[in-house]
């Protein structure tokens, strides 16, 4: 027996609801009940509880996606799950179709080594401040950089303090000193050992990470693994990934050519190379590097946050890696998994077109302003007229706000987002601030939708 599912709307959004259900032709049968207010945005809970008689024999019940309110209470009420719906009507078959598929992202194989690049630098209490940004964005383990011919008297002193709050630590330099001390003070891992420097691993219990002794040395780095399995230790291995235009395809090769002849061995990626000297936003390119990591089976990477265009590096690769675990044991493509990594622009962002704007608009029978985007360009209307552009200067004169400064304000900001969103090929949702997934930390408080939401800025009464 299929599912029945109840369907709560508002009275402009009901016709629509309507056709796109029976576009979608779905496995369930559905009741849709329209609860006499207009815009279905402005429903509650509190006027569910009140306004509904009966739940038509519903198995579930499914309220618009910006419905306000506790759902317990409706739960309570009429005795069967209820839940939110998309935000957007026309997002309701991807809703379904997510629903009955929603990967898991807590799990994740890939170990993030954040780099502190410049600690000799470094005050202790900085370089631990900084190993709890990045272990807030995703990092497991905490890279101490030194700098060739750089004094670094406090290391020992800034790895006991991390090591004293949590983390795990590695210490990172070609000279071999540096990592005796590291490997002495504490730290997890050394970063980097090769074929003549070996022996620091017989001095200390730091698991090392091998590199080729001359770039490219396939070689040389063989004989490192056979020297580290032999003793039955732990290891890592890099064969070092190069920057694009001086060798990045033939280091990519390396690491497959690494990985077919030793399939069980563990792999570091160092990524830096790639986000931090391309100029080009690091989200995408986080995405495929961690999905040649997830195909290899590379389960390290080093990442670094120096360069200002990469100052969400880390973030980004934790999203990243979580995403192409998930696709990877669902054995499906990395996409419609979670929308963090698409920074600029989105799979659907106009859910409208102008000829479903228009009739939207005429609908309309107050005086408040609605704006919406299309693929033609921005939309402003309310009882008194529908206006479009593509400039949002050219709007203004037609507005009518000359003489109420707040109101102007609160246009203005509205359609500059709206014109980023239709610029860019993004989603617009009047009130709301615009969606830049990882590459940001968050500005404004999710909404709570629980609550109401609070008057804005211009509509607040002194």
């Amino acid at each position: 027996m299929s599912e029945h599912i109840l369907f709560l709307t508002g009275k402009l959004a009901e016709k629509q609801l309507h056709q796109i259900l029976e576009k979608m032709q779905p496995e369930f049968t559905y009741t849709v009940h329209q609860l006499g207010i207009k815009v279905a945005a402005l429903m509650t809970t509190d006027m569910i509880c009140r306004r509904l008689k009966e739940t038509y024999q519903a198995d579930r019940m499914i309220l618009p996606g910006r419905c306000r309110g506790d759902l317990d209470k409706v739960i309570q009420q009429f005795g069967l799950p209820v839940e939110r719906g998309p935000d957007e009507l026309k997002d309701l078959p991807l809703f379904f179709g997510k629903e009955a598929h929603k990967p898991d992202l807590s799990d994740y194989r890939v170990k993030i080594f954040a780099e502190i690049v410049d600690a000799p630098n470094v005050s202790v209490d900085e370089v631990v401040e900084r190993a709890h940004y990045y272990r807030r964005h995703g990092a497991d383990v905490i890279d101490i950089g030194c700098l060739p011919g750089t004094p670094f008297p406090h290391m020992e002193a800034i790895i006991r303090a991390l090591k004293q709050e949590g983390f795990t630590v590695s210490i990172d330099s070609l000279e071999a000193d540096d990592l005796l001390r590291g490997g002495k003070a504490g730290a997890d891992f050394m970063l980097s050992l090769h074929e003549g420097t070996l022996w620091v691993a017989d001095e200390v219990e730091t698991t090392p990470i091998l590199i080729p002794e001359i770039h490219e040395d396939l070689a040389s780095l063989d004989r490192a693994i056979e020297a580290m399995q032999a003793k039955n230790r732990p290891f890592l291995v890099d064969p070092i990934l190069d920057p694009l235009h001086y060798g990045f395809t033939q280091s990519v090769v390396r690491y497959h050519q690494v990985r077919q002849k030793y399939p069980d061995i563990e792999i570091m990626m160092g990524v830096g190379n790639i986000t931090e000297l391309t100029h080009a936003d690091t989200v995408g390119m986080n995405a495929l590097l961690l999905g040649i990591c997830s195909e290899l089976e590379i389960n390290a990477i080093l990442a670094t946050e120096v360069s200002k265009h990469a100052c969400r590096a880390v973030k980004e690769a934790d999203l990243a890696r979580r995403i192409m675990h998930a696709a990877k044991q669902n054995n499906m493509l990395p996409k419609h998994i979670d929308s963090g990594l698409m920074a600029l622009h989105e799979t659907a962002p106009f859910p409208y077109t102008l000829d479903e704007i228009k009739e939207l608009a005429g609908e309309i029978t107050d005086p408040s302003y609605r704006i919406q985007t299309s693929t033609e360009g921005l939309h402003i209307f309310n009882r008194d007229g529908f206006h479009s552009a593509t400039d949002p200067f050219d709007l203004y004169p037609k507005l009518g706000v000359e003489n109420d400064g707040g109101h102007a304000f609160y246009l203005g900001v509205e359609l500059a987002r709206a014109e980023i969103s239709w610029q860019l090929g993004k989603r617009f949702n009047q009130d709301e601030a615009l969606s830049w997934g990882c590459a940001t930390d968050l500005t404004e408080s999710t909404v709570d939708l629980h609550s109401f939401k609070p008057a804005g800025t211009t509509l607040k009464k002194n």
